[in-house]
């Protein structure tokens, strides 16, 4: 279909929405001028009434004409001064498709590349067209796939795409504005009726009498019948449109494989969907690893970090390159799912040009760090720009020791009988009955639904900038000290170990229900893992509070907490001795003592690095 047709079913299926509106009018004035004819005039005048308040949304809906404008995406717009390669390429890719090349490049902070237009007069004159493009699908793309991810960009500005999207908009806006006016006026005649009626059942109460059920059933019924009825054309609306949005994406990417090559496109439509996922696990559990802690990565590392994941974990992000993601299919979808995708890619002939994936397409920037820096202060909070900074090991260090701490103290309160059970089951640096030093790995790979106890970025909110983030990041908090759940909490559960009061500490955790009806050896041995990793967590933080361990950042793995040297061959038959069914506190405690400072001053010769796990 070409964009004149296609300008013609938008603009006809945008008429469509003003004629129900005038049809309805049409409705509502008939039956006022039967009121008038043939009912006595108390009834009329209620007719009237009803009439007037239905035809407030529809006169509403039709005559706001103006179109709220798009939410703005934060970035950072760049000009063919400060990145000549970057809009060189764009304008070579856009000669290439036959259509005016952007007139603002904005770079951004997600996974994305988009186009739009401020076109004019329900998009029958141009206006100025916008190139977003997400420093972090830079970072994981080669240049050749770039090439074919701008192709594609520019195929949606030579088929009209973003000038015709506006009238398709416009509808859509019309309509769902439509509906909430008849929502919003039922859901206020509902909350009147139900105070209406609770202030009564209230009076009822108050003089001594039963008060009647609340029922608000048939309250606002003409606005929802009025609300279904748009509904229903704005159903058959979007699955109109939306199905020209995803045919428009198969045409764009022709022109991508046309301009690109086939399996240049073939491959960036493959690689996107890896890049997010790793994405999102990147900024799950490193960017945003520090900010219960009021730590953040250094400046332009916050998103630039995101180059060591994708370094370090070539050989998970191969296998997930293989795995094109499932995607329930849907009439209200504005892209194909990716597979269908990448399917009619490579079903075309091949056009001898092979993908070339050696030269990273962060190449073109003139100084990928400083533009890695401007982004991140648009799309961080204030509150989050204003956290202390710390190189990666140093952040890796300071927020796992705070979750560390956290998680002890969560374990040391249910143990000991002090806790409201705010969080009632033991974990973070453990992850189930583990020992310190052998890494709970939450098995953090990009795109496997990674868990985050016990991996960096535990219950970190992956959306830079977010609310969320906002209200973590106003309490900045430094890596813990003191006692928390140090030596005393630790010392005491200890001490109640030795008085022989394991098993009634066990009673206090959470147990499944299978747990909780076993008794004798089974109920022991239900309870010896749960015990095994929150005594594991108590002894995590007293390492660190004594200085005597560090969690190690690594970029391949989660993090691991490396203890000092044959500890990590001793702790485990120490915990297991702990809480055995005749437990002896004895090795732990050997473990625990602090090393005395050298009286001498000969430096002693240094010991073998601890394992790290």
């Amino acid at each position: 279909m070409g964009p004149t047709l296609r300008a013609a079913r938008a603009l006809v299926l945008l008429a469509g929405f003003y004629l129900l509106g005038l049809v309805l009018l049409a409705a509502l004035a008939a039956a006022d001028w039967a009121a008038a004819v043939h009912t006595p005039g108390a009834f009329a005048l209620k007719v009237f009434l009803v009439s007037a308040v239905l035809a407030l949304p529809i006169v509403r809906g039709m005559f706001m004409l103006r179109t709220p404008p798009q939410e703005d995406v934060p970035g950072v717009r760049v000009d063919e001064s400060r990145e000549p390669r970057l809009w060189q390429t764009v304008r070579d890719v856009a000669q290439q498709v036959g259509t005016r090349a952007p007139d603002e490049i904005v770079l951004t902070g997600d996974v994305n590349a988009a186009v739009s237009e401020d076109s004019r007069l329900l998009g029958l004159v141009g206006g100025t067209r916008r190139l977003r493009i997400g420093l972090p699908l830079m970072t994981g793309l080669s240049e050749s796939g770039l090439r074919a991810v701008l192709a594609h960009e520019m195929g949606h500005y030579g088929n009209a795409d973003t000038r015709l999207a506006a009238v398709s908009e416009r509808g859509r806006v019309h309509v769902l504005r439509t509906i909430a006016h008849f929502e919003e006026r039922a859901d206020a005649k509902v909350s009147k009726e139900r105070a209406r009626q609770e202030k009564k059942a209230a009076s009822a109460v108050a003089k001594g009498r039963k008060a009647k059920e609340v029922d608000t059933t048939g309250t606002g019924i003409t606005y929802r019948a009025m609300a279904r009825l748009y509904t229903a054309y704005g159903k058959f609306y979007l699955r109109a449109t939306l199905s020209g949005s995803r045919r428009a994406e198969f045409a764009a990417d022709v022109a991508a494989a046309r301009i690109a090559g086939r399996d240049a496109t073939s491959s960036a439509l493959r690689e996107i969907p890896v890049i997010d996922a790793a994405h999102d696990f990147y900024l799950n559990c490193y960017a945003t690893l520090g900010v219960d802690a009021g730590l953040l990565p250094p400046p332009g590392e916050f998103l630039g970090g995101f180059r060591h994941l994708l370094a370090a974990r070539h050989e998970e992000l191969d296998a997930l390159r293989g795995e094109l993601p499932t995607e329930p299919v849907s009439p209200y979808d504005s892209h194909p799912p990716i597979a269908e995708r990448v399917a009619r890619i490579e079903a075309l002939p091949d056009d001898g040009r092979a993908s070339d994936p050696v030269r990273p397409s962060l190449s073109l920037l003139a100084d990928a760090d400083r533009s890695f820096a401007a982004v991140e202060e648009t799309v961080l909070t204030p509150a989050a720009l204003g956290l202390r900074r710390l190189d990666w090991p140093e952040l890796v260090h300071a927020a796992m020791s705070v979750q560390t701490e956290r998680s002890a103290q969560r374990f040391g309160a249910l143990a000991l009988g002090t806790a409201g059970g705010e969080d009632t089951s033991p974990h973070g640096t453990d992850g189930g009955g583990g020992t310190p030093g052998h890494g709970a790995d939450a098995h953090g790979t990009p795109g496997h639904g990674a868990d985050a106890d016990g991996t960096p970025g535990h219950g970190a909110d992956a959306r830079p900038g977010a609310d969320a983030d906002a209200d973590r990041t106003s309490r900045p908090e430094a890596a813990p000290e003191g006692d928390g759940a140090g030596a005393g909490t630790l010392g005491a559960l200890l001490d109640a170990i030795d008085a022989g009061a394991l098993w009634r500490i066990a009673e206090r955790l959470p147990r499944s229900a299978e747990a909780a009806a076993a008794h004798g050896r089974a109920a022991r041995e239900f309870a010896r893992p749960q015990l095994r990793a929150g005594l594991s967590q108590l002894v995590s933080a007293e390492y660190l509070r004594q200085g005597r361990a560090r969690w190690q950042l690594s970029w391949a793995e989660s993090a691991a907490l490396e203890l000092p040297y044959g500890h990590v061959d001793e702790l485990p038959a120490a915990l297991e001795a702990a809480v055995a069914d005749r437990p002896d506190t004895g090795p732990l405690r050997a473990l625990l003592e602090p090393v005395a400072a050298p009286e001498t001053s000969v430096p002693a010769q240094a010991p073998a690095p601890g394992p790290t796990a």
